[in-house]
């Protein structure tokens, strides 16, 4: 009797042993595979998602800026006190684009004139700042715009003019040219290219002026507020932007003609 007592407790302590053995093997496979999920997610970067329709991009977003309307041909006003006629960049910018690019929506067809074939990008903008003056290039012009090595050529040619920007309105996103500068000011290049805010003015601090065709595709009204930023020529997909101009990036493309100075560098592949 005494000898079954005995044999009953050393199977009980071998039974024990063997769970607490089980249980400690359970515990240390549970804290390796732990150490090994965390090693991993050191290792791999996180994976990001991207919004469909947007890309990812050199440049940030400029966000809530009052945008103003301005076109090709307008005479000068309270607010716009410089006649467009002429750009910052080009004298003779109502003859090169072809007309007066009328911004009343009954005179206007598909994003452009009723009456004639614009020679010039229809989708436009301006930006206060002009990176030349005076036939030479400004000494900022260097160190403040992102691009400015990969597209100069001398002294006195903009590398601004052409530059194509995203220009946000809700939910909806248009492409255009940079082609004149203001509204107001042509020297704040610490807002264009760095984190200031556009200074007060006469449109209650308007920093971008956009084309009708830009306006029109948007939906925006005379004054309106968007979000804008840079984008390189290969960024820009297919759209009413990419149809017309002998300034148009897509339109030199087509025709094998020589990029404008501001996309030849990073215009390798577009979006068609």
């Amino acid at each position: 009797m005494a000898v079954r007592r005995i044999l009953l407790s050393l199977s009980l302590l071998i039974l024990v042993q063997a769970s607490s053995v089980a249980s400690e093997a359970s515990h240390f496979e549970k804290l390796a595979m732990a150490l090994r999920e965390r090693a991993i997610l050191k290792i791999e970067p996180p994976v990001v998602s991207t919004p469909q329709g947007l890309s990812l991009s050199r440049f940030p977003w400029k966000r809530n800026i009052v945008t103003t309307v301005f076109w090709v041909g307008e005479q000068p006003t309270r607010n716009n006190p410089v006649p467009n006629h002429k750009s910052s960049w080009d004298p003779a910018w109502h003859k090169n684009f072809g007309g007066y690019d009328n911004p009343e929506p009954t005179a206007r067809r598909a994003f452009i004139p009723k009456n004639f074939i614009p020679r010039q990008n229809p989708f436009y903008i301006a930006l206060p700042y002009n990176d030349v003056t005076r036939g030479t290039t400004k000494p900022e012009a260097r160190r403040a715009i992102p691009w400015f090595k990969e597209a100069y050529e001398k002294p006195g040619r903009s590398v601004c003019k052409g530059r194509w920007i995203a220009i946000r309105h809700k939910n909806r996103i248009a492409y255009a040219q940079w082609e004149d500068c203001g509204p107001f000011r042509t020297d704040h290049w610490q807002y264009v290219f760095g984190n200031e805010r556009p200074r007060p003015n006469l449109n209650q601090g308007a920093g971008l002026d956009v084309s009708p065709a830009v306006r029109d595709y948007l939906g925006l009204r005379g004054k309106d507020v968007c979000d804008w930023k840079f984008v390189d020529a290969r960024e820009v997909p297919p759209g009413p932007w990419a149809k017309y101009g002998d300034n148009n990036t897509f339109v030199l493309k087509q025709r094998g003609a020589n990029l404008h100075v501001a996309d030849r560098n990073n215009a390798g592949s577009f979006r068609r």
